[in-house]
């Protein structure tokens, strides 16, 4: 199964964004990724504890990014982090986390987040994408090597759309990271449906 994780940014909402957050819930992605890294420690987790009641009325997982310790503080055993922040815990710290993802952009990067405990990765950018405005997109070669270099599953992320979906998935890729269609779709639950319908 080809799976789609929503990644969370407040600045693309065009509706108050606890709205988003729950019409995204509702709608099931495989999980709902917060990232707001624009946020200090207290106001991650003041979000933080009111998306994951919404996530978890709508039967949704939630994995916060970027504070161990908020997701420590808060019991949440899901955690993304950048890999330099992922290098810097201690290894007690890492297994507290029963999924436990990082942020890859070459083949040693993933190979060192799977060394390191990961139970998933992200690897991008695939695609050109507005979040990294005038950087190149890494390629779908770059997603198949990586891929093949470990033996977690692998998010492709940067520029995903319905249309590219199927390329990625032919990549040996496990699922898709989106961000600024479902933020920004006036019927999030369709964009979602259609993205889903394109990994069929």
């Amino acid at each position: 199964m080809f799976d789609l994780i929503c990644v969370t940014a407040r600045s693309l909402c065009r509706e108050p964004f606890l709205n988003r957050v729950a019409r995204l819930a509702a709608a099931h992605p495989g999980a709902l990724l917060l990232r707001e890294k624009d946020l200090s420690a207290p106001a991650y987790q003041a979000l933080a504890e009111q998306v994951l009641r919404l996530c978890r009325a709508a039967g949704t997982p939630c994995i916060l990014h970027g504070f161990p310790a908020v997701a420590a503080a808060l019991g949440v055993d899901a955690l993304h982090l950048p890999l330099p922040q992922l290098r810097a815990l201690a290894p007690g710290e890492r297994r507290r986390f029963a999924r436990l993802g990082a942020s890859c952009h070459s083949l040693a990067e993933a190979q060192e987040a799977q060394a390191l405990g990961c139970t998933y990765l992200t690897a991008g950018h695939i695609f050109e994408t507005g979040c990294k405005p005038g950087l190149p997109g890494r390629g779908l070669e770059f997603l198949r090597e990586v891929c093949a270099a470990v033996d977690i599953p692998v998010y492709a992320i940067g520029g995903v759309t319905a249309e590219n979906l199927p390329l990625l998935r032919d990549c040996g890729a496990a699922g898709a990271c989106v961000m600024s269609e479902p933020m920004r779709a006036d019927d999030p639950a369709a964009c979602l449906a259609a993205l889903k319908g394109a990994c069929l």
